[in-house]
């Protein structure tokens, strides 16, 4: 009778506790000691709090607190007995779910590759000569998308491209940016799917390497302190919703190897609206 098991899901958290508890029904238990919404199940009487952030802001006395970097959502299910005597042992389960704030987003963005064309018509207007006249081709190529952060909302964050500055398309990877394209607008954003309304997400810095290591030595950053580093970068939402979006130019390394990528990273932090102003 004293064991808990408690799932903390990105939205929603669900409690089971074994069946008749030192004599209690499910009926005579209350999540937060005001709401009688447990069900039998399977050996177990379960308790949901569907919503992190319900209209009312407590759902069925649920708290929460944010101790830096991670929040805190607290509750119990306690025993409740309008009879003139008690007959069982009273009964308080308390149980936790925490989530971490920070996240670091990574995304490989293009291809760097150069490809090379015998001449028999001038394509640029500069030639190199190898073993035989050769002219080249540059190509900033193939984008592809590889999410990767850490906590318990790791697997609703996602780093995307889009089609344009309205943001309401997808841009599905891989695509290519060819040579003439580089100055270009590149649109992306950090989306949090799935989580509670509460919950804003805000770009704290993000920045592009010809690694995946985020701390290369070689970057380009691109937003620090949720602000552009440059005016051909242009955040335009930050902090607002559960998105972040931002364009940029597209660009390449110098002297990088024949073939190699670039990375973006993004330190991206979930913020609790109701607690704090989120947009920076």
């Amino acid at each position: 009778s004293d064991v808990i098991l408690v799932y903390c899901y990105p939205k929603t958290i669900i409690t089971r506790i074994p069946e008749c508890p030192y004599g209690w029904e499910v009926n005579q238990l209350a999540l937060g000691g005001v709401c009688y919404n447990g069900i039998h199940d399977s050996g177990y009487y379960q308790f949901i709090i569907p919503d992190l952030s319900p209209k009312n802001k407590s759902y069925c006395g649920t708290q929460s607190e944010f101790k830096n970097p991670v929040y805190h959502f607290y509750n119990s299910i306690v025993s409740n007995d309008s009879s003139i005597i008690v007959k069982s042992q009273p009964v308080n389960y308390s149980f936790s779910c925490t989530y971490n704030a920070n996240y670091l987003v990574n995304q490989a963005a293009f291809d760097q590759r150069y490809v090379f064309w015998e001449c028999s018509s001038p394509c640029f207007q500069h030639r190199i000569s190898l073993i035989q006249k050769l002219c080249y081709i540059l190509r900033v190529a193939t984008v592809h998308v590889k999410n990767g952060s850490s906590g318990s909302f790791e697997s609703q964050l996602s780093l995307n491209f889009y089609s344009n500055a309205k943001f309401s398309s997808i841009k599905e990877a891989p695509f290519i940016v060819e040579t003439s394209e580089i100055g270009s607008d590149i649109f992306a954003g950090v989306e949090a799917k799935g989580l509670s309304d509460r919950f804003k997400v805000v770009l704290n810095n993000c920045w592009a390497t010809p690694s995946s290591e985020y701390f290369y030595q070689i970057h380009w950053p691109l937003i620090t302190k949720g602000c552009a580093t440059d005016n051909s970068i242009l955040v335009h939402e930050n902090g607002k919703t559960s998105r972040a979006t931002f364009q940029f130019n597209a660009f390449r390394f110098r002297n990088i190897p024949k073939l190699s990528k670039v990375w973006l990273h993004c330190e991206t932090h979930v913020c609790d609206s109701e607690k704090f102003s989120c947009p920076v």
